[in-house]
């Protein structure tokens, strides 16, 4: 009898099972996404001191003041061009398709420079604020649909796992990873850090978070997009940030209303919806009560009651005009001179809005470059996404001008931009809420 041949019932274009094939490289590829975005969004300065690296203070070595996550993205980017064959074709894409994201990058590359010419300190700080903000969306431009929901699903879970550890911080007292300068934390600062580092940075964060949800961010069903939105507004609180818990109300509350208004216009109510409406409005005294009895009504009132003196150091941050000439400011005040002024003024804890940070810092015309690159960057990221992110974007570019910061080191644009993407892609609709 003739031997059947080993290449009868096998499909002639199948690859031999003991090879890798391209499904390997791509999921070990996917597996690099998730744990770089896991490492952008869920560590922070507070953790990495804890974990035995000083990133937001000065001493230590020169590697550990670089965040994980810009390395990851550069080694991820130089994975793109070695998988590419020619280094030269990422680089024209991203030229091409995201300009604005390779102007930010640029920019940063050359504030280092710029700060390293004049001798000035925290030279990692425009690496991660802006050469890792430029690289999110030309690493993610090509991502698929499944990817980019693997990592929607990471963002969430880091963001239910923020407000959570918020939460436990506020009952329990204790905060687990509180923002550290060289080690030392502000033992005065009872507000809760969590997993995203500085407090202010924190509700920055979950508030454009929120809104991006109200918005039809994400794909979570419209129970669990509710719970979520509850869950981070009570820890939004707990994070202190007044400006950032206003602005939701606000901007929020015109969602509400706007959504309200197109339901009730177009006569017709789901029934689900007008039952579960029904019972949040019987379960809302409840919660307001026992929210009362843990004091939860007494921590946000004594934000706006006393606020450490951060009204006064808004208004001492603009007295600095006087003592510097204006020529001086153009192009970049002596950073003995503003280290200086900020002690005789009490600014030890850092000026409290980024453009006039950068002004002090960096010129006038620096900072002129740098909000032209910033504006340009998210104007770009928000034509790559589907409709509803101008909401998040206001309220971001209206809260980082309420503390230090884009002026400082921080990893927060960079997320921001993380979030629109993953939770906006434009090959999907808005859910219905």
């Amino acid at each position: 009898m003739t031997p059947r041949p080993a290449s009868v019932g096998r499909r002639f274009d199948a690859p031999p099972r003991t090879r890798a094939g391209p499904g390997v490289i791509a999921r070990a590829e996917t597996g690099a996404f998730l744990i770089w975005t896991l490492a952008l969004v869920g560590i922070s300065g507070g953790l990495l001191w804890a974990l035995g690296l000083n990133y937001d203070g000065i001493s230590g070595s020169a590697p550990s003041k670089i965040h994980p996550a810009t390395y990851l993205a550069v080694a991820l980017f130089g994975w793109v061009m070695l998988r590419a064959g020619n280094p030269v074709i990422p680089v024209a894409n991203a030229l091409t398709r995201r300009p604005a994201s390779v102007l930010l990058a640029v920019c940063g590359v050359l504030l280092l420079v710029l700060i390293a010419a004049q001798g000035g300190t925290g030279l990692a700080g425009s690496i991660d604020t802006f050469v890792l903000a430029g690289l999110v969306p030309i690493l993610l431009m090509d991502r698929d649909v499944a990817t980019l929901g693997r990592l929607e699903t990471v963002y969430h879970l880091v963001m239910l796992a923020n407000a959570l550890l918020g939460l436990f911080e506020a009952v329990s007292g204790q905060r687990f990873f509180p923002f550290r300068f060289d080690g030392i934390a502000f033992e005065t600062d009872t507000r809760s850090a969590a997993l995203q580092g500085h407090p202010l940075a924190n509700a920055t964060m979950t508030a454009c978070y929120i809104l991006a949800l109200a918005k039809g961010g994400g794909r979570l069903a419209p129970p669990l997009r509710a719970g979520m939105i509850a869950l981070q507004l009570v820890a939004l609180v707990t994070f202190g940030g007044r400006s950032a818990t206003v602005t939701t109300l606000v901007l929020g509350s015109g969602v509400g209303l706007s959504a309200l208004n197109r339901t009730l216009r177009s006569g017709r109510i789901p029934l689900a919806g007008a039952a579960c409406a029904c019972f949040a409005l019987t379960l809302l005294p409840l919660a307001m009560a026992a929210l009362a009895a843990i004091g939860f009504f007494d921590t946000l009132l004594s934000r706006f009651v006393s606020d450490g003196g951060s009204a006064q150091a808004r208004v001492d941050m603009l007295a600095i005009f006087d003592a510097i000439p204006f020529r001086q400011l153009l192009f970049g005040p002596d950073v003995l001179q503003v280290s200086t002024l900020r002690r005789i003024y009490g600014l030890e804890w850092g000026i409290e809005n980024s453009i006039i940070s950068d002004i002090f810092y960096h010129g006038v015309l620096v900072t002129a470059v740098l909000v032209l690159a910033v504006g340009l960057y998210l104007t770009e990221v928000a034509r790559s996404c589907r409709p509803g992110v101008w909401l998040p974007i206001l309220a971001f570019a209206i809260l980082v001008n309420t503390f230090e910061g884009l002026a400082g080191k921080t990893t927060m644009l960079a997320k921001f931009a993380l979030m629109l993407i993953v939770l906006f892609p434009p090959g999907r609709r808005a859910p219905r809420s």
